[in-house]
């Protein structure tokens, strides 16, 4: 019965699919809307009657559907960012300390403008000489897609800044979103608002958007030519003149005790808001510490979003299985009977490791509280003893991988501990850790390929059609389209997504592979050493990874744990093999470092001690934004070492004398910086 009842729910959302894609991509309707909604109440009967289908799919997830190749690509004038999270005090009293580091200026109160999150999407407007000219989407960060006469629909933001002193040039970013009184109005259309507000900027013809009553608030500077501003309140304040709608909740804030009394504060006004937000982004008001601040790879350091406390909810624990990353990282996970938290039914949770099931004794059968930390990953916080029955049984944390191999809990190379998480100690010859690696290689991080998600690796996985990543750019598309779901545009789409894919920089390639504690600054450092995938291949041969290793020791934000890290995976020949194949497959450019003009071109610096008026990571900075490379050792290829007055290491100074190596003093330093 079950069986049969799961065919046609699944086909019935494979038609609705269907149908989102000839409207919301192709913009051809096939299907009355009176059809549309037949069929969408079909499916929500069947979930209401029958909820095990929740774990399949869900009629919820049905909605709209991302364009393809709809607008032109704009690259961003600056990169939109994501920013980082905070869940509580301890995280915010970490941030204030990192900041504090990074600028050394840790007696100093610093002033932030505390602005709420709104839950939308985010776009970016630019205006020339006061008119605005360009309109873009998030997109990846990097490059956006070309909306301009979709915003041009939302009526309250200015055409033309109407105002006699203004910048050249000024990109100014916003956060669309619909009112949720607006949004019952059309809630039986889409999910929620944000997906609305989705939805509606990404139509092609500016009049369906019209439609939809948008809204917006600006909240950020991107590029400005001349800078026109010295802190982000007055930002926010000039453009409000200016006709620009910002947030009358946005406020200056400093000290701990403050952020803790406005996140309390907001987020007891949350509920009674006219737009949905999910934390309070906190941002270093003086706009000059901001660019000293700069940016890591995804996210700015001078702001962070504080996120409101996660919805909870209780439920009973049905079983405890295990889970396999790409890593080899066994992570336990609790079966829990179906329960709505934060607006999302939660079938499942993570219970982190098996420390982590010994501590708060977790026990299947147990009663237990969930919460969707920062709204995202539901974990269990703890269980409700009072409830426990004699027959909830103890999990034994198995000693085996899925596949059948031993696991281990590995010894920290900086604490000299015992790590919390066990691992495979398989690579690719474990299934579940080669079918994760898939996952990872094809995420937007890595190749980016579009209509290859999770579920699309799991079905061609299971069907024996990808089983190394090779095979992506390899695949029988013949036998794909017999699959249900699969029609001649979407393979022909999938198709053009995997060829673009194939040209790849080889800092993303090096990513891609998933070698443990190589991420993505990890990967861009290795590309600038490699230059080329010629060259980082010759790591593959035995001879001559232990000079490469060694050489890589140098680099600073390399160390011995990467240089482990590499010598395990490259030490296993199924994974030279795999790395190999796929490298066969693609187009590797060479590393470009955009050399920057500077002080210190081509030049390779290292810092010893303690420094007055900035922090060692900002002179790191500084050193690279001005066409330095810094290494993390001394050696022969060494430039300069400079010497901070505060505890410099009298070893490095004596090699650096050694080796007839430039030393430059903290003063002589602020010299050079003119400072």
């Amino acid at each position: 019965m079950n069986n049969k009842i799961e065919n046609r729910f699944k086909k019935k959302i494979n038609i609705l699919k269907k149908h989102n894609k000839s409207y919301f991509i192709h913009d051809k309707p096939q299907i009355t809307d009176a059809e549309y909604d037949k069929i969408k109440k079909e499916l929500q009967d069947l979930e209401k009657n029958y909820p095990f289908l929740k774990k399949i799919d869900s009629v919820e997830n049905v909605i709209g559907a991302k364009p393809s190749n709809k607008f032109d690509k704009i690259k961003h004038l600056k990169p939109m960012l994501s920013l980082s999270n905070a869940f509580d005090e301890k995280d915010m009293n970490d941030y204030l300390k990192k900041i504090g580091n990074f600028l050394n200026i840790k007696n100093q109160i610093i002033e932030l403008s505390c602005e709420p999150k709104i839950d939308g999407i985010s776009a970016t407007l630019i205006y020339e000489n006061g008119i605005l000219t360009k309109g873009l989407s998030r997109g990846d960060g990097t490059t956006g897609e070309d909306i301009l006469e979709n915003l041009k629909t939302i009526s309250t933001i200015p055409k033309k800044i109407n105002s006699k002193k203004i910048p050249n040039l000024i990109e100014i970013r916003c956060e669309i979103y619909i009112s949720k009184r607006d949004f019952d109005k059309i809630k039986t259309k889409f999910a929620n608002p944000r997906n609305a507000a989705g939805g509606s900027l990404r139509q092609k013809d500016p009049r369906q958007t019209s439609k939809i009553p948008l809204k917006y608030f600006a909240y950020g500077l991107g590029a400005i030519e001349p800078m026109f501003f010295q802190k982000q309140s007055e930002f926010l304040a000039k453009i409000n003149e200016w006709g620009f709608s910002t947030n009358p909740l946005s406020k200056k804030i400093t000290g701990l005790r403050e952020i803790q009394k406005q996140h309390s504060v907001i987020d007891n006004l949350r509920s009674s808001l006219e737009y949905d937000i999910d934390g309070l982004v906190y941002k270093v008001n003086d706009l000059k510490l901001q660019e000293r601040l700069g940016n890591t790879s995804n996210s700015p350091r001078w702001a962070i979003a504080y996120k409101f406390s996660a919805e909870k909810a209780f439920t009973e624990i049905k079983d405890i299985v295990i889970q396999v990353g790409r890593t080899g990282a066994i992570t336990p996970v609790a079966k829990v009977e179906p329960v709505t938290v934060g607006g999302v039914v939660v079938s499942n949770a993570t219970l982190h490791n098996e420390d982590e099931i010994n501590r708060k004794d977790i026990r299947i059968g147990d009663t237990v509280k969930i919460q969707r930390a920062g709204d995202v990953i539901p974990q269990v916080v703890s269980v409700d003893l009072s409830k426990r029955k004699d027959k909830n049984r103890k999990f034994i944390f198995p000693s085996k991988c899925l596949c059948g191999a031993p696991t281990k809990k590995e010894i920290s190379k900086s604490t000299k501990k015992e790590d919390a998480v066990r691992r495979c100690t398989k690579g690719y010859d474990c299934k579940f850790i080669a079918k994760e690696k898939l996952k990872h290689i094809v995420s937007k991080e890595a190749f980016n390929i579009d209509g290859l998600g999770k579920k699309v690796i799991e079905q061609l996985w299971d069907l024996n059609l990808i089983k190394e990543p090779a095979d992506i750019f390899n695949l029988n598309y013949e036998k794909i389209i017999r699959l249900e779901g699969w029609g001649e545009l979407s393979i022909k789409n999938l198709d053009k997504a995997i060829n673009k894919s194939k040209k790849i920089t080889l800092d993303k390639f090096i990513y891609s592979i998933g070698i443990r504690h190589i991420g993505q600054e990890n990967a861009k450092i290795l590309a600038e050493f490699f230059t080329s995938s010629d060259a980082f291949i010759e790591i593959f041969k035995r001879e001559k990874r232990d000079e490469i290793l060694k050489n890589l020791v140098e680099l600073d934000g390399i160390g011995e744990t990467q240089v482990e890290s590499l010598d395990n995976f490259f030490s296993n020949s199924k994974n030279i093999l795999i790395t190999k194949n796929l490298k066969d497959q693609l187009i590797i450019s060479n590393f470009n470092k955009k050399d920057k003009s500077g002080k210190f071109s081509s030049k390779k610096l290292m810092f010893t001690g303690g420094f007055e008026n900035m922090s060692r990571s900002e002179a790191k900075s500084i050193a690279e934004n001005n066409g330095g490379k810094v290494l993390g050792s001394i050696s022969k290829k060494l430039d300069f070492l400079i010497v901070g007055n505060s505890k410099p290491t009298k070893k490095k100074i004596d090699q650096a004398k050694k080796l007839k190596i430039k030393i430059i003093t903290e003063k002589e330093w602020n010299k050079i910086l003119d400072r």
